[in-house]
């Protein structure tokens, strides 16, 4: 009968271990989804920067450079800024992204986070 009574505690003992390390773990694992969409974000800004120093480079005008980062980038617009600069030959087009939080607790926790990418290509 005392082996039975000790299981019956090992059972509540690991109720409450549960109990106490499941918030943790959840809060874990959606820093983790969040960290995933922030790294998705910055691919996608890298990208958007090179396709506009591309349209650059063959002549675009400023607001078409806008225009192909946009498209490329597929982000929304009110939270893109581009600068394009040609210097010395070469076409350098900077994009700023402000990439929302969207995950539950840990997006309260962090905030909005910026993202820059800049690409630099010859003149064509």
């Amino acid at each position: 009968m005392a082996k039975g009574a000790e299981t019956e505690w090992e059972k509540g003992q690991a109720t409450v271990e549960l109990a106490l390390l499941l918030p943790f773990f959840a809060v874990l694992f959606m820093a983790i989804i969040q960290v995933g969409l922030v790294v998705h974000a910055r691919v996608l800004v890298t990208h958007a920067a090179r396709e506009g120093a591309r349209a650059a480079a063959v002549g675009a005008t400023d607001e078409e450079v806008r225009q192909a980062v946009a498209v490329a980038g597929d982000l929304p617009v009110h939270r893109l800024r581009v600068e394009v600069a040609r210097v010395n030959g070469a076409a350098t087009v900077s994009v700023y992204y402000v990439d929302p939080t969207a995950v539950p607790l840990v997006g309260a926790m962090l905030g909005d986070v910026e993202l820059a990418a800049t690409a630099t290509m010859r003149l064509e």
